[in-house]
This record gives C-alpha cells, sequence and structure tokens, in this order.
C-alpha cells in the first residue's frame, strides 16, 4: 500500500509537534480572554495559523493537529486538577489565579502534557522551557517554569524520576 503524503523525518515532526506546543499555550490564553470555546479557537488556529502564510511571505509553523487538540482538550477537561497541581508547585501566596497569564496558559499545556503518557516529562520540561525563553527572553520566568514544571512533572509521573 503507498500513500501520497510524503513521510516526516523526525526533526520535522518535533518541530510541528513543539509549534503546536506553542498554538496551545496562545489558544489557552486566547480562551482565557475572550469568550471563545475550544472548539472555535482549535479552528481558527488550524484555519489561521498552522502553516498560514503572513506579512511579506513569512510562513507560520506547521503543527500537529493531534497533538495540539489532544493539548486543548486535556487543558480544558483537566483544569481543575492542573491548576491545584500547579498551586501545589508554587508559594502559597502565589496561587496560579496570581500569576501571568501567559504563564498561567504555559502551566496549563504543560500540566495537560504532564497528565497523559504521550511525552517524557524531562522531555515536557524541557519544551516548555523553551517557550517561556521565547515568550520572557530578557526575564527570570524561564528558571521559574523550570522549577514549577519539575515539581508538576514529579507529583504527575513519579515513576518516571
Amino acid at each position: 500500500m503507498t500513500t501520497d503524503a510524503p513521510s516526516l523525518s523526525g526533526n520535522q515532526k518535533r518541530k510541528m509537534r513543539a509549534a503546536s506546543r506553542l498554538y496551545a499555550v496562545q489558544a489557552l490564553f486566547q480562551m482565557e480572554h475572550s469568550d471563545q470555546n475550544v472548539n472555535a479557537v482549535y479552528l481558527e488556529f488550524l484555519d489561521h495559523r498552522f502553516g498560514a502564510e503572513v506579512d511579506d511571505g513569512v510562513e507560520m509553523m506547521e503543527g500537529d493537529p493531534d497533538l495540539f487538540r489532544l493539548l486543548l482538550d486535556r487543558a480544558v477537561d483537566q483544569q481543575r486538577p492542573i491548576d491545584q497541581m500547579t498551586d501545589r508547585a508554587l508559594v502559597a501566596k502565589w496561587p496560579i489565579a496570581r500569576i501571568d497569564p501567559t504563564l498561567r496558559a504555559l502551566f496549563r499545556a504543560a500540566g495537560a502534557e504532564l497528565m497523559g503518557d504521550e511525552t517524557p516529562p524531562r522531555v515536557v520540561i524541557t519544551e516548555y522551557v523553551g517557550l517561556a525563553e521565547t515568550f520572557f527572553p530578557e526575564g527570570k520566568e524561564p528558571k521559574f517554569v523550570n522549577a514549577v514544571l519539575d515539581h508538576m512533572a514529579r507529583e504527575a509521573r513519579p515513576e518516571a524520576f
């Protein structure tokens, strides 16, 4: 049996998964600040971000729609336990409701990925710390994200440590 679709290299798949994580953080942020539901945001991202051409012929990254959907659905369906897990990793006087909304979206997307077993926890931490470096290139947030995600990963998947 042959297929018309070219097979993707491992590097291409990693880039698509990384793009899906970025889009998941952006989508969760957008959902928190608008009245859009998960289905509307999912379709908007597929139609207008995944591989879309923007100004001056610059093309946005192509993402993995399955991972993107999984992260969004799990983050929404499991938001309460993910937020509680995040709260346990934060300083008592700084619950998740008080942190930067971009970080909150990042923790929810990472928490969604940690709640499953598709990706090793250390990879999840590395990927989302990288996103924190993208969102906060000059700040201390990436180190903060690393510490919080390490705590969350050890709680969600202790067998991996």
